[in-house]
Parts: C-alpha cells; sequence; structure tokens
C-alpha cells in the first residue's frame, strides 16, 4: 500500500472502530517510513473529528464513538512513544475531569486522546469529580492546564464551584482553566471566569495550546 492508501485506510478503519487493522495499518505506516505525526494529523484525529461530527448530527451514537475512539487509542499507544521521542511530549500537562454530578465522559474521552495525540501529558480524573478532588490532583501534578467538563446544563454550575476552590485552595493564579461540554458557550465560559473555552475536542487541543504559549511569553 502507498502512504496515501495507508492514510485512507486508517481514517476509514478507525471510523468504523475496527481497532485490529487500525493497530496493522498503524504499523505498516511505520514500517514504510511514514511520520507518526503524519497519521495522527492526517489519518486518525481527522477521523474521529468525523465521528464527533456524526454523533452531533445523529448518525452515531455512544457506542460508535466509544469503539472509535478505542481503535485510536490502540494506535496511539504505538505512536505515543515515537512521538515522545520527536519532543512533542513536551506540550503540557491537563488535568481533566467531568464535574460532580455529571457522568458524561464521551466528550471528555475524545479530547483526552487527542490531548494525547498533540503531545499533552494527560491525567484524567474521570466523572464526578467533586471540586477537592480537582484541588488535590491540581497540588498533585501541577499541571499546566486543568479542563472541567459538563454535558448537562444543571451541572454546568459547578464551573464556578471549582474555580471558587481553586482560589480558596490559592491555586487559580497557578494554572489554566478550561471548560467545555455540549451546553456550554464562550459567553459562559466568561461569566465564570474560565481562561479558556473549546467548542469540540480539536478546537480545545489548539486552545489548550495558546493558553499555555500565552502563558510562557508572559512568564519570561
Amino acid at each position: 500500500m502507498s502512504p496515501d492508501e495507508i492514510l485512507k485506510a486508517l481514517y476509514d478503519e478507525t471510523l468504523v472502530g475496527n481497532a485490529p487493522r487500525v493497530l496493522e495499518l498503524t504499523n505498516m505506516g511505520l514500517d514504510t517510513g511514514m511520520s507518526p505525526e503524519t497519521m495522527l494529523f492526517d489519518a486518525l484525529i481527522p477521523s474521529l473529528e468525523e465521528v464527533g461530527a456524526r454523533f452531533e448530527r445523529g448518525d452515531f451514537f455512544v457506542p460508535e464513538m466509544l469503539i472509535a475512539g478505542k481503535a485510536m487509542s490502540g494506535a496511539l499507544d504505538v505512536l505515543r512513544p515515537l512521538l515522545a521521542d520527536t519532543g512533542a511530549e513536551t506540550v503540557g500537562t491537563f488535568l481533566m475531569g467531568t464535574v460532580k454530578g455529571d457522568v458524561h465522559d464521551i466528550g471528555k474521552n475524545l479530547v483526552n486522546i487527542m490531548l494525547e495525540g498533540a503531545g499533552f501529558h494527560v491525567i484524567d480524573l474521570g466523572v464526578q469529580v467533586a471540586p477537592e478532588k480537582f484541588v488535590a490532583a491540581i497540588e498533585e501534578h501541577k499541571p499546566d492546564v486543568v479542563g472541567f467538563s459538563a454535558f448537562l446544563t444543571t451541572t454546568m454550575p459547578m464551573f464556578k464551584a471549582n474555580i471558587n476552590a481553586l482560589e480558596k485552595a490559592g491555586l487559580r493564579d497557578k494554572v489554566i482553566v478550561m471548560v467545555g461540554g455540549a451546553p456550554v458557550t464562550q459567553e459562559y465560559a466568561d461569566a465564570v471566569g474560565a481562561d479558556g473555552y473549546a467548542a469540540d475536542a480539536s478546537a480545545a487541543v489548539k486552545r489548550a495550546k495558546e493558553l499555555i504559549h500565552k502563558r510562557r511569553v508572559a512568564a519570561v
């Protein structure tokens, strides 16, 4: 197979969640001299973005998203060490969790996969994460960014509760706060005092990189 054929097949097989074939194609690509970045940014991530778009349109449901994400995770297990060798691992540390009262994690998991693919070290606290757990994890891991995810309008007020907890613990100025989730808007993010908002997983990666770069430049 040519590199273009491998990329197309990687895209197609990730889309349908064919994990064994995605793994096979990933190794095939490496054997033919393709770079991990090319496979990630030209096939795997675009495929996952399409999965997200189909979910939003109602063409895909939770099971399809999960198996596609799992298929990509298998490829990432192979590519991650190679991306680390190229220096891609040095982007930053991202602490992520779905807020207290909310058990939705599909969007969060997709963001995590794409952050890892872009070279972030991701620490996932899971779902139903209470403010004090976020505080403890920030103190322990000292991440560059903390991400609060909410899928329900009823749990969105937890963003403000979490930020208040960070302020009380004296951590607010030490970490970039990003928020996201289906019902969240830029206006709401601004209202609760978050540093950043992203409408989807690919935008989250881009915004996180921008915010980290801005903070590092300011610190110089």
